[in-house]
């Protein structure tokens, strides 16, 4: 079959323009973002325009816990920082992350057997200025099923844990927004009040939509943000309006539609003629399946793309041809640059990018930090 490019597919419009399209979900979780600014009385947060990218008078340093494949890191290394350590126990990622940051100190195993202070002593005990990461989200999603007492929602201890023992100046959070309404949210509570008691007791909050800052998908994530000088807690402005978000074709558009390159993980699901021929049924919007409708989802032509995730192999059905994206594919919706290579078997690579921060957002994270962290420095 020729390679074609996104902008050469009439045909496909010809086809299915009489097929009820559905309407772009672009406000999943506006419900929860709403109940948060009408209780939000935090004199700790500020948003700040991030356009006028402050630069670091020193060289600031931090750790990434559950760290994954390294989207926060890809993020942050892009503002100037420098990542010292990392803790990972998926060795398929750990093997993306220390390919791509060959120069960070990683640990690959559980984060409960990870000694902070031991492990950061091998490179000379030097300071650290942050401490980011994402505690494993599975059982806090608002997507499945929810389980309050799903060990994987206690990780965030241990991240309490090492940050006891680090003491770093400011300490990034993330997780999905729906961590914030379990148990009528007190589990977000009982987060706040573990950091109080180690010394970060103004502990702010905001659900950080990335389409707003130039991703061209609808990520929204829960920010936790923190400090130990009673300093602010700031979060990047918006950048974008939801009218102006970047559609899909923008992050793609320019990969080759029928010819791999496995070398930059361009790679997808081999789908059979007849496989295809089901897939060329599905609308945007539509699932190709009626119990599992979040694999092999077609997403919306000239809309951001849908929430990138990998399902055993089942990705989003591409806007225009009859097949799923790439890994690569995903890779782009997600902000990561093409000389990111993610290690192991396309699956592998597409769970590992469907899991991942956008660096983007990340970026946009760190560019406001940088002024509070120049006035501490």
């Amino acid at each position: 079959m020729k390679a074609t490019q996104l902008s050469l597919f009439p045909e496909w419009d010809k086809q299915n323009h009489s097929q009820k399209q559905k309407q772009a979900k672009l406000g999943r979780y506006e419900r929860i973002q709403r109940q948060l600014e009408i209780n939000d009385k935090d004199p700790h947060k500020i948003f700040i325009e991030v356009e006028l990218q402050s630069k670091p008078i020193i060289d600031y340093t931090f750790v990434d816990l559950f760290c994954g494949a390294g989207g926060v890191t890809q993020g942050f290394r892009q503002v100037g920082f420098k990542p010292l350590a990392s803790v990972e126990v998926h060795p398929i990622a750990s093997a993306t992350y220390k390919r791509n940051f060959p120069q960070c100190h990683h640990f690959c195993g559980k984060i409960e057997e990870f000694n902070s202070i031991k492990w950061l002593s091998q490179i000379g005990s030097p300071e650290v200025h942050l401490v980011v990461g994402g505690p494993p989200c599975q059982g806090f999603s608002v997507a499945g099923k929810r389980d309050p007492n799903d060990p994987r929602n206690r990780l965030f201890y241990e991240f309490v844990r090492v940050v006891s023992e680090i003491r770093p100046w400011y300490i990034v959070m993330e997780n999905v927004p729906g961590i914030l309404t379990i148990k009528k949210g007190a589990v977000k509570q009982a987060i706040c009040e573990e950091f109080a008691d180690i010394g970060y007791p103004h502990m702010s909050i905001a659900i950080l939509e990335s389409a707003a800052y130039g991703v061209p998908q609808i990520r929204p994530r829960a920010i936790f943000i923190a400090n130990r000088f009673g300093m602010l807690n700031p979060y990047p402005q918006p950048q974008l309006l939801p009218e102006q978000y970047k559609p899909i074709e923008s992050g793609i558009s320019d990969l080759p539609a029928w010819t791999p390159i496995p070398e930059i993980n361009h790679e997808w699901t081999s789908h059979s003629p007849k496989f295809m021929e089901r897939i060329a049924q599905v609308p945007p919007g539509g699932s190709l399946y009626k119990t599992y409708i979040d694999a092999f989802k077609r997403q919306y032509p000239n809309k951001p793309s849908m929430t990138v995730k990998e399902n055993h192999g089942g990705t989003h059905i591409h806007p225009y041809l009859n097949r799923v994206i790439s890994a690569r594919e995903m890779a782009r919706l997600q902000s990561f640059p093409d000389s990111f290579i993610f290690e192991g078997s396309m699956k592998k690579a597409m769970w590992q990018i469907g899991n991942a921060v956008p660096p983007r957002l990340a970026e946009c994270i760190g560019y406001a930090l940088i002024p509070y962290l120049n006035q501490i420095a």
